[in-house]
């Protein structure tokens, strides 16, 4: 026999009963508000300590994504539902690898893998990089103030007699003269021959007494010049003096260098910027450290005298 519904009068009796036991400012909207508020928040705390857990790995819309693009790009069309499922399995089981290879450091000591964090770090640096409004005046103060790039230097053609031994500065000044009066030198000394080369190599090669006196040269005379090296036997073959650059033909290239040196200038102030996080040690260079006495105790990192000779420096 089923229970017969109440009626209308005890339903109106059973109603009172439903707010017993509570106070009425529990039954304020404001307070319904507030509590509504912090459980958001403790939700969305919650979800955030989970993003940021490096034991929970989330597949999500991205991998999804990311999935679909490499699949239809080698296939030409949009994975199925198994063929998704197959490529979050991929994408899962290279995730663990890849964080359990962190976890224990395997990339330690792989230059691979650091030139290639490097590589990526260093992308999302020069993604903020902009240049600032430029004109023509701009480039040409800068070219200017760099005009040792674009500037053609003097060259010269010229032939060096190296004696066998070690001659005297009497055999040398001897053996010039010879070469003047047209006798063969190459058997008494080898022969070599330079074309083209720019006056900076050879203030870097002999020194800038030899390459100030080339200037001054006869072409076709043999000389003994003073190097750094003591006196050189040679003869300036030719001789081409430096040419001035002009802006306007090299407008295009002083633009792009001057770009380059803009963004490489603003690459490194971010990367020093991003220094000041750290504290830097410098270590005096290795080759320079005594090395400890046989049988001496080395002493353990940290220890009284493990800190000597470094400098603390706060990255600037």
């Amino acid at each position: 026999m089923s229970t017969p519904l109440p009626s209308s009068s005890s339903s109106a009796a059973v109603r009172p009963l439903r707010g017993a036991g509570w106070p009425a400012w529990s039954r304020e909207p404001l307070l319904h508000f507030a509590l509504l508020g912090a459980l958001l928040f403790g939700a969305d705390h919650l979800l955030s300590r989970r993003a940021n857990d490096p034991r929970t790995i989330v597949v999500g819309a991205e991998v999804d994504a990311e999935a679909r693009q490499v699949f239809k790009a080698a296939r030409g069309q949009d994975p199925n539902a198994d063929e998704l499922a197959a490529l979050r399995r991929v994408w899962l089981d290279n995730e663990v690898l890849y964080r359990e290879g962190l976890a224990m450091q395997v990339d330690k000591g792989d230059t691979a893998i650091r030139e290639r964090v490097i590589f990526k770090a260093l992308s999302l640096i020069d993604a903020d990089t902009k240049l600032p409004p430029y004109d023509d005046a701009l480039l040409r103060t800068w070219f200017e103030k760099n005009r040792a790039k674009y500037d053609q230097p003097g060259r010269f053609d010229f032939q060096e007699a190296v004696l066998s031994g070690e001659p005297s500065e009497t055999d040398v000044r001897a053996f010039v003269a010879a070469l003047n009066a047209g006798a063969p030198g190459d058997a008494q000394a080898g022969l070599r021959v330079f074309k083209g080369r720019p006056y900076a190599n050879l203030v870097q090669s002999y020194g800038p007494e030899l390459a100030k006196a080339m200037e001054s040269a006869t072409v076709g005379e043999w000389r003994a010049f003073s190097s750094r090296d003591g006196l050189r036997v040679m003869r300036l073959d030719a001789a081409n003096a430096a040419q001035p650059a002009a802006f306007e033909p090299l407008r295009g290239v002083v633009l792009q260098d001057w770009t380059d040196a803009v963004l490489a200038e603003q690459r490194s102030a971010a990367v020093r910027a991003l220094a000041k996080k750290y504290t830097v040690v410098i270590e005096p260079p290795s080759a320079l450290r005594p090395l400890p006495p046989a049988g001496a105790a080395s002493q353990q990192p940290g220890g009284a005298g493990s800190a000597a000779g470094s400098r603390v420096m706060e990255a600037k």
